[in-house]
Order: structure tokens, then sequence, then C-alpha cells
């Protein structure tokens, strides 16, 4: 497999949503040799019914394609690579929605792990896009899409050149910019969360950058009650997203 020209997706979230949501892009789909699971046959039947080539290949095989240490539980869909999505691809999502956006934008986020797990949950928690820097931060990628759980395919990932332009511009279009950052004053439940929002996260460790704090309409954190100073960005996310959530779902 040519990694540089095709994107390889496994796992079998990951290539059930592939296969539900742009099927065509699916060039083959390896796997393993005697796996017996209920779940890969329900893919495979899918995968017949698109006509897309089935190969049975030795589980070190599939072992070679993604990164030591992952698990690719058996199946990997090999497809057309996939550009990333840039501004001009936001520009065009927000001026299709017809309900105020909702956007989630991480700060030089650079373990996969991570990019992954906050795909997942922007996904559950109907996020339009999910915003990042193209410098100092992760991008799509096998394990990225593995530990999405399909989120990867369902939620636009915008991959920008400049995350300080594309916050002035996006205040421009009239979003509301939140930032996170562990010495505000001003809780995260104590903040409005409704109408047009992007949510901003910053890199494990080490948080917003400067600048980017500067850009944020509002500042806030999230209440910690015990002796730990802060939380996983995933974790981090998943608290802020669910706030907003329930702050939209209120006021509808």
């Amino acid at each position: 497999m040519n990694k540089s020209r095709h994107d390889i997706i496994f796992g079998i979230h990951a290539v059930q949503a592939v296969l539900q949501n742009d099927a065509s892009r699916i060039l083959e789909i390896w796997v393993q040799e005697g796996r017996q699971d209920a779940r890969i046959e329900g893919l495979l039947n899918q995968a017949r019914q698109h006509d897309l080539t089935i190969q049975t290949v030795a589980k070190k095989t599939l072992d070679k394609q993604v990164e030591e240490g992952s698990n690719h539980q058996g199946i990997i869909a090999r497809c057309k690579a996939q550009a990333m999505q840039t501004q001009d691809d936001l520009a065009q999502l927000l001026e299709q929605l017809t309900v105020p956006p909702f956007l989630l934008i991480l700060d030089t986020v650079q373990d996969p792990h991570n990019l992954g797990a906050c795909l997942r949950t922007a996904d559950a928690a109907g996020v339009h896009a999910v915003i990042v820097p193209k410098d100092k931060a992760c991008g799509l990628s096998p394990v990225v899409r593995k530990v999405a759980s399909g989120g990867a395919e369902s939620v636009p990932l915008i991959q920008v050149t400049n995350l300080a332009t594309t916050l002035r511009w996006l205040k421009e279009q009239g979003v509301w910019i939140i930032g996170t950052a562990g010495e505000s004053q001003q809780s995260l439940f104590a903040t409005e969360l409704t109408g047009a929002l992007a949510i901003v996260l910053g890199a494990e460790g080490t948080g917003l950058r400067r600048l980017t704090q500067e850009l944020c309409d509002t500042l806030v954190k999230i209440p910690m009650f015990g002796q730990v100073e802060s939380l996983n960005v995933s974790v981090a996310t998943g608290v802020c997203l669910y706030e907003a959530v329930r702050q939209r779902t209120n006021a509808t």
C-alpha cells in the first residue's frame, strides 16, 4: 500500500463509517484470514453490496500497514486520498448552515489519540467542524481515524495556515470565540454558550498560545474541585462541548 497516495482506514467503526458515508472512496478492503467476527462479516456484506474488492490476508500483512501497537481489529480499507479541508471549505460550510454554527478549535494539539477522541466527541455533540492549525499540530492519520471511531468521516477537519487569521475571520462572521484557560476567573458553567459559537482548547500541557488567548472574546475555566490542576484536552473537550449542548438544547 502506498501511504502517500492512499488513506489507510482501519478498525471496525472507522471502516463502517467510510462505508456508510462515502463508499466510493474505498479502493479495496483487506480482512484478516480466519477472523470469525459477526461485526466484520456485516462490514463485508456492506462492501459486497457496493461491489468492492475484498482481499483475505494474513494478520502480519495487516500489522505492517498500521502504526506499531495499533489494533486494526482484522480489517483495513485502502481509500482514495482525501485532501485536507481549508478555510475556503469552512466558509462554504458556514454559508450552507441553517442554524448557528457550533465549532471546535484545537490549538496545536499534537497527540493523534487526543485529536481522534476530540473528533469522536465533536461528532456526538453535533459540532459542525473542527479547526486545527497546519503547523505544530496533528492532522488526519490512520490512528486519528481509528480513535475517532467514525467521527473523522462525519465531522469536517479544517486545517488552516494561520489560526490567528481564522479567528479574526470567524469573529467577522459573527462567531463568538470562547477560549479555555485555567487562570481565568470565569466558570464555563456561568458562561452563555448559545448562538454562533467556537470553543477553543489548547495543546496538551501548554494550553492556548498567547495570541490565541488574546483573540478570544472570553476566556473560561472548567472548575476543578480535586487536587489535579487540569484535564486531558480530549476530556476537557467533552466537558465544554456538552455544556454547550445542554444550553443550546434548552434554548430551542
